[in-house]
């Protein structure tokens, strides 16, 4: 009465597959046999991407730079109208009043130069903005050395095209020479030339204080409306459903610098982006103004230097409180699709590079 006894594989219906070169296990009549039918087993552990890296730094940076470059590429007509604007620039500062001014400057610079004109300075802001804006995502070190390509792109704005014309120097090279030879604010004979590279650092203290409020409001806010669509009521209008591909996927990276959570729809990401930009602009325009006030200061006070305290006396007996907020209204249209392009340009790049 014996009888034959076959090997039976335990529990869960699991059936063993042996092949030449790989292992794979599938599991039947379960919620999970789906999906690891088409899951290879990999039981090495995932790359994961430590935030103390030298890897995670050059990829932030790189995030952060082409996410600034195509941000200011996108509104660098706006750009270059509110430069105008902020300075006074005696043939822009008329326009300046009303939001139609706005429309009217736009003409008057592209019958003037074209859409270069539209343009202009905007090479500086290129070779400033990558490495900038790869500094100002991994803490705003190193701002000290990119502090005078903005000062070259502010001037480069302010000239038009009759100062162009007149004295060729709207040009990169003619803005640097203008800029090193003119009257420095301390005379120091035997440092004559280290002085003189004191002019490339004209509101630099404003620039400073001022991005205190306004680093502080941007990220605090979209990481904020990020937390708010995540919300048990928001999320299921918010957030993306992503479905997992590899093992790896289902993996909780804990070491990783990678955000697990799933991402938001893209009007969300722009929507975060967007608010964050704003509220930022606002809090730090008055800072902004009077950096732009000094930064051409050489070529309004005939050459004199103004600190910071007296240039805002100036912009308020000239206008007022309204004064420290002229052309914010372009801040505004303008830093709307610069932040949601930058943060969103940025998440992408983050989450391509694994980061």
């Amino acid at each position: 009465m014996d009888k034959q006894i076959k090997p039976i594989i335990p529990v869960l219906g699991l059936r063993q597959e042996h092949q030449d070169s790989e292992r794979s296990v599938s599991v039947s009549e379960s919620p999970v046999s789906k999906m690891s039918q088409k899951l290879p087993l990999k039981l090495n552990n995932p790359k994961v991407i430590d935030k103390q890296s030298l890897q995670y730094v050059i990829y932030s940076g790189v995030a952060g730079g082409v996410a600034g470059s195509a941000a200011k590429t996108l509104i660098a007509p706006l750009d270059r109208v509110k430069i105008l604007f902020q300075t006074a620039n005696p043939e822009f500062s008329r326009f300046s009043g009303s939001f139609s001014g706005l429309f009217k400057a736009v003409r008057q610079i592209y019958g003037y130069d074209g859409v270069a004109g539209l343009y202009q300075g905007h090479s500086a802001t290129l070779l400033r903005i990558f490495p900038y804006a790869a500094i100002k995502f991994l803490g705003f070190a190193l701002l000290f050395f990119t502090y005078p390509l903005d000062l070259i792109r502010v001037r480069l704005a302010f000239e038009t095209h009759r100062e162009v014309n007149r004295a060729r120097g709207g040009k990169f090279l003619g803005i640097v020479r203008r800029v090193f030879n003119e009257e420095p604010r301390f005379q120091v004979t035997a440092l004559d030339t280290l002085a003189r590279l004191g002019n490339f650092y004209r509101g630099f203290a404003p620039t400073i204080f001022g991005m205190i409020p306004y680093a502080g409001v941007s990220f605090y806010t979209h990481d904020l409306i990020h937390d708010v669509f995540r919300s048990r009521h928001l999320k299921g209008y918010t957030v993306q459903e992503e479905e997992f591909k590899t093992l790896e996927d289902l993996t909780v990276k804990t070491n990783s610098s990678h955000d697990r959570r799933l991402p938001l729809y893209v009007w969300a990401q722009l929507t975060a982006g967007g608010a964050a930009g704003m509220l930022a602009q606002a809090a730090a325009y008055p800072f902004e103004v009077i950096r732009r006030r000094m930064q051409v200061g050489a070529v309004t006070n005939n050459g004199e230097y103004l600190s910071i305290l007296r240039t805002a006396s100036q912009i308020y007996v000239e206008n007022g409180a309204r004064g420290f907020y002229v052309g914010l209204t372009i801040g505004f249209i303008k830093v709307v699709p610069m932040f949601a392009c930058s943060f969103f340009v940025y998440e992408r790049i983050k989450r391509r590079l694994g980061i």
